[in-house]
């Protein structure tokens, strides 16, 4: 299933989205906020550190999570994709910039190795 637009706009507004991850164990994780950007109706969510570790490598393992913002809760599976295509890094990168800024941590959050670490949030129907 698709996002909606109006969950993309709750996404884009929020200046971060919460997400609960799946354990090994099947316990779930605290909510945890993260930064998020929406880039060609899709969401997407990086990190620079801890990648085997915490939510990150917790999401990569499971495929799975749940998300919220304000007005938006919905499961989620996760998709890694790494950097991806040219396009769509720059499409990533871009909205990282418009969203939280070009200075401290949004430089880190457009640098090589959080490219390589981008997750995409693809909603799950019905949930």
């Amino acid at each position: 299933m698709s996002w909606t637009p109006e969950e993309l706009a709750a996404i884009d507004a929020a200046r971060e989205l919460e997400i609960a991850v799946p354990r090994a164990d099947d316990s779930v994780r605290p909510w945890t906020p993260i930064w998020a950007v929406c880039a060609d109706s899709e969401v997407y969510v990086r990190t620079w550190y801890r990648r085997e570790t915490g939510w990150f490598g917790d999401a990569v393992r499971g495929e799975r999570a749940r998300v919220r913002v304000p007005g938006v809760e919905v499961g989620v599976r996760i998709e890694d994709i790494g950097a991806g295509t040219t396009e769509l890094r720059d499409a990533v990168d871009d909205a990282y910039r418009a969203k939280y800024g070009d200075g401290g941590s949004t430089s880190r959050m457009v640098g090589d190795d959080a490219a390589a670490a981008t997750l995409r949030l693809v909603r799950v129907s019905g949930q």
